[in-house]
């Protein structure tokens, strides 16, 4: 019955962490070709005034930190990738749950000894425990 969980804990966070780590990889890659949209539309008219360069060499940097926390995202520094991919609510659910499928694989014995423990308790391991 373990072995099944583990499958299932494995392919959820490789699923997350693959997702999480190619999107803005390529999202990122994608700001100095435009093939998916022209990037410099999504910038505020304001903020092009205010900024000291231009929305091209902008949305090129915002690529390279979205290509930087892609990369962490699929290397070692999976947690720390995930956490800082938090930038709008469905980021932030995603990445979250991929930092916490991360920490629950790092600490296995912990994290069974809550599950069981919970479990005994009669609580349900998912809302609220």
């Amino acid at each position: 019955m373990i072995r099944v969980s583990e499958s299932r804990l494995h392919s959820a966070w490789w699923a997350l962490r693959l997702s999480f780590g190619l999107v803005p990889f390529l999202a990122g890659l994608d700001k100095f070709f435009n093939i998916l949209t022209d990037w410099t539309q999504y910038q505020s008219p304001i903020l092009q005034q205010v900024l000291p360069i231009s929305a091209t060499t902008f949305m090129r940097v915002a690529g390279v930190i979205e290509m930087i926390v892609g990369i962490a995202i699929l290397t070692r520094w999976t947690r720390v990738g995930s956490y800082v991919a938090v930038r709008d609510l469905v980021l932030a659910v995603g990445a979250y749950t991929l930092a916490s499928l991360t920490e629950a694989m790092v600490e296995p014995a912990a994290s069974a000894q809550r599950i069981h423990g919970n479990a005994k308790q009669g609580h349900s391991p998912g809302l609220g425990a």
